[in-house]
């Protein structure tokens, strides 16, 4: 969420376009959009359960599921959740997992040194999770419990190469469930009702609105396949700025 002003819980991230702002972690099914969760980072205050063995990123996951632990859904997740041990944690719970990781985390396997050429493809596995180095512009790492080695074809050519595409499930995936939240602060863009105030709470406020606004329409088209113009009633989401998104897959 956009904002300057004095509050202790606003963030400064450099790599955002809109470096200032409040932090939400957000939670939504990747198949219809529907916001499941929202948690307002505070600091030291977020409301989270602490998990013995799992850092404050990995806490948040396990404080957004645990409604949805143990019943078969697989979970998407960036590289700031995405670890080893969580994916354990998830495993042991009947919980899938999916994301890209960071090549330095704790647990992840070592791969080769040598440098890859784009399209080659390195895998790891140890029986229960799928470890995954893969160059493409540079070199992706990706970690999975409901994938395997496996590579298929994308339906698109390089134009590089000359060759038709080949990535590895795990990557195909990935991209396939983890836009929904970009989708849904791209249609905000045009229809936010949030507007200029000097107030934070009055940001957050308006920004719960809107995705209260959403839900409802995503509920409406889910039951009847209509859709509501923002000429109606839908207004949708604001941008967050700052948002860390969490995406489950309900299968």
């Amino acid at each position: 969420m956009l904002g300057k002003g004095r509050l202790a819980m606003r963030k400064y991230i450099p790599s955002k376009r809109h470096r200032f702002g409040v932090k939400f972690f957000v939670m939504c099914d990747v198949k219809t959009g529907f916001v499941q969760d929202i948690i307002v980072y505070t600091g030291s205050t977020t409301d989270i359960q602490h998990y013995e063995g799992l850092g404050v990123s990995e806490s948040v996951v396990m404080t957004m599921l645990a409604p949805h632990l143990s019943k078969g859904h697989t979970l998407y997740v960036d590289n700031c959740y995405c670890s080893p041990t969580l994916f354990q944690h998830l495993l042991s719970n009947s919980t899938g997992a999916c994301g890209t990781v960071r090549s330095n985390r704790k647990g992840m396997p070592a791969f080769g040194c040598r440098k890859m050429q784009r399209g080659e493809v390195e895998f790891k596995e140890n029986g229960q999770q799928l470890a995954v180095k893969w160059h493409d512009k540079r070199d992706v790492h990706v970690l999975s419990t409901v994938h395997t080695a496996t590579m298929s074809a994308t339906g698109k050519v390089d134009h590089l190469m000359g060759e038709r595409e080949i990535k590895p499930d795990c990557v195909l995936d990935y991209n396939l469930n983890m836009g929904v939240v970009d989708k849904a602060d791209m249609i905000n863009s045009f229809v936010e009702c949030t507007r200029k105030t000097t107030k934070w709470y009055n940001k957050i406020f308006f920004h719960l609105i809107d995705t209260a606004a959403l839900n409802g329409h995503i509920d409406h088209h889910q039951l009847t396949g209509e859709m509501i113009t923002e000429q109606g009633i839908f207004c949708s989401w604001t941008y967050i700025s700052h948002a860390n998104h969490i995406q489950i897959l309900l299968t």
